[in-house]
């Protein structure tokens, strides 16, 4: 009896990391439960049966909650960074006008420098 390859794939199913943050773990309020890993027993071919079957439920319970899970991060991390974008933009707003009015003081200082030597010459 060959072990079937579909149950590969059920460890290459990566769950995607679960960041700590301040407020606690993060979880996808919008998906449910997250199934239960089954207890297999594969001490006879009618238990190693019933194990594929148990295995394979779980797979498709997994990769659905998983995909549920990945859409809402996603649409939250989304959120969140178009809302730093708006904060940051308003800081880089001034910011730039900062150094804009400094650039053009400089400017002016070198002009007013600059007509204030040819006026005076080397005579300074």
């Amino acid at each position: 009896m060959t072990f079937p390859v579909r149950l590969f794939a059920i460890f290459a199913l990566a769950a995607a990391p679960v960041a700590a943050h301040a407020e606690g773990v993060w979880s996808a309020q919008g998906c449910g439960s997250e199934p239960s890993m089954p207890s297999l027993d594969v001490s006879s071919v009618e238990r190693y049966n019933a194990s594929i079957d148990k295995a394979t439920t779980y797979e498709k319970a997994a990769r659905t909650y998983n995909a549920c899970v990945s859409r809402e991060a996603t649409k939250q991390q989304t959120a969140i960074s178009n809302e730093a974008k708006v904060k940051m933009g308003h800081i880089q707003e001034g910011s730039s006008a900062v150094q804009k009015r400094i650039g053009a003081n400089f400017t002016k200082i070198a002009s007013q420098l600059k007509a204030a030597d040819a006026k005076f010459g080397k005579k300074h």
